[in-house]
């Protein structure tokens, strides 16, 4: 099995790497910036290995990304919610979903600036205002109807803010 350090490297890039560069890692921060908090509700919509999507909201909650909360409406779980670290990730995240949407698949939402309602640039940049507006400053419009009917995906088929919580009740979120 491969290691998940890069020892030899001195490069800050290694050092993020060995944080953010593990499978499922980065899907767990895009679905955390969705709004997702529940561990059952990453788990239905990632179709993860329970074990290894512990193992990674561990490890992104250790290295700082993600806190983890108890959650007040069910005794004994938690919630998870990504930290200042973890919110200065949506510019990477957003040029890798920009680069996946120009080489790989097209992108099931549109993300859009919330004071203007412009679509933001492959930058993340908004070219009605000209700024690049912080995640809680944007919102996802569905460009096509995914092929997932869980309910994180059925949340997501509506307009929403990222980092709106995706709550209980939300087209049967548990």
């Amino acid at each position: 099995m491969l290691g998940k350090d890069y020892e030899g490297q001195d490069c800050a890039l290694a050092r993020a790497l060995e944080v953010i560069g593990e499978r499922w890692t980065l899907l767990i921060v895009r679905d955390a910036f969705y709004g997702v908090h529940r561990f059952n509700d990453f788990h239905a919509h990632l179709d993860i290995p329970k074990a290894v999507l512990s193992e990674r909201l561990t490890g992104l909650t250790e290295d700082g990304i993600l806190e983890r909360l108890p959650d007040p409406g069910h005794a004994g779980r938690n919630l998870y919610q990504l930290t200042q670290a973890g919110r200065d990730l949506w510019p990477a995240l957003h040029a890798l979903l920009m680069w996946g949407n120009r080489y790989r698949q097209g992108n099931a939402l549109l993300f859009k600036h919330a004071a203007c309602g412009t679509a933001l640039d492959d930058n993340g940049t908004c070219p009605g205002c000209g700024i690049t507006p912080a995640p809680e400053d944007i919102f996802t419009e569905p460009l096509r109807q995914t092929k997932r009917d869980d309910p994180v995906a059925m949340a997501l088929r509506r307009p929403r803010r990222l980092l709106e919580p995706i709550q209980v009740g939300d087209e049967g979120t548990s």
